[in-house]
């Protein structure tokens, strides 16, 4: 495959997070001189999909990662992804961790990173999606808004936090991801727990408005604790459960364990989740499949990998590694695909 020689033989020269600035610029700079248009998926060749009161143009999009900013949503859902999740956005700006933060493994397809939730933060995310919006702009993809802690605020403080996050950004947003599963930020993680979890997602529904929010969990919890946030997911009311971010294990990689051990902590995501991703959609389904929305990420890489999480029970499938590794054509392929 063309893009893939390119890969490993261009785009390998240089740093992944040089490389990702480059492509989101080269993929807006396309759709500001229309070529993306001549591309862009058209909405008879696809399966509409209805979740949690919304329309998508079909079941498979992006996960958060990707676009922080809210930089090339429009270019985006024109190379065929029925819905954008941008961010994480916090409540502050943050500049997030010390480079380099971001790792290739490439005979594992996958990435290491540990970006810390770098973004401009919610005030100037929500003043650009205001001004997207008032473009009123016909083939916009559905909007989702990931939200995470701001590093400096303490985990005492962290419904405060999201709660300022949601006021500001929900009225722009077609739906809202409570992010309490990234490992790169400091006790972010402990927020899974039930116990804290109830005040941040209480916090974030009442500044939701109308708008759904869904919850986004790590691959790493135990199956009991999945099922408990499910259950609370559920007596809350919440619109759905993404499942999954990425992990901190390093099990069962192809590449070198000295160059893995070289790229330091962070989450791994890409191929190596797989097996995981699909186990909690599983179980999720099993136990809550009827009262939530399960959107399942994680090692999606193929059409056939995202018809088997749907037929597996999911609603909705994202991804973002596989962006990297299959190329710019990657998502209107899947979408085309899946029935």
């Amino acid at each position: 495959m063309l893009y893939t020689l390119i890969l490993r033989i261009f785009f390998v020269r240089f740093k992944p997070e040089s490389i990702h600035h480059f492509v989101v610029a080269g993929v807006r700079f396309a759709s500001a001189i229309g070529v993306l248009r001549l591309l862009r998926l058209n909405a008879k060749q696809t399966k509409p999909i209805e979740a949690f009161g919304l329309k998508f143009n079909g079941p498979f999009g992006l996960a958060a990662g990707f676009d922080k900013n809210a930089i090339a949503i429009k270019a985006l859902g024109e190379l065929g992804f029925s819905h954008v999740e941008v961010g994480t956005v916090t409540a502050l700006a943050q500049p997030g961790n010390p480079k380099p933060r971001l790792f290739r493994l490439l005979d594992d397809r996958a990435l290491i990173n540990r970006m810390g939730f770098n973004n401009e933060g919610a005030e100037a995310v929500a003043k650009r999606l205001k001004a997207l919006r008032a473009k009123n702009l016909r083939h916009l993809p559905v909007i989702g808004i990931n939200i995470g802690k701001s590093k400096v605020t303490p985990v005492e403080k962290a419904a405060d936090d999201y709660r300022t996050s949601a006021k500001l950004l929900s009225p722009y947003a077609d739906y809202l991801a409570v992010n309490v599963s990234s490992p790169n930020t400091p006790g972010l993680r402990s927020l899974q727990s039930v116990e804290a979890l109830e005040p941040i997602l209480a916090a974030v529904l009442a500044e939701s408005g109308s708008k759904p929010v869904l919850v986004k969990i790590a691959p790493d919890l135990a199956d009991e604790d999945i099922i408990a946030v499910a259950d609370l997911a559920k007596r809350l009311r919440l619109a759905g459960v993404i499942a999954t971010n990425t992990t901190i294990s390093r099990a069962n990689l192809k590449t070198d364990a000295a160059k893995v051990a070289e790229c330091g902590d962070g989450g791994l995501s890409g191929a190596p989740l797989k097996a995981r991703s699909l186990e909690v959609l599983n179980l999720l389904n099993a136990h809550a499949g009827d009262f939530l929305a399960i959107v399942s990420v994680g090692g999606v890489e193929s059409p056939e990998e995202a018809q088997e999480r749907i037929k597996a029970g999911a609603t909705l499938v994202q991804g973002y590694t596989g962006f990297i590794y299959r190329g710019p054509f990657w998502a209107r392929r899947i979408n085309r695909f899946v029935r």
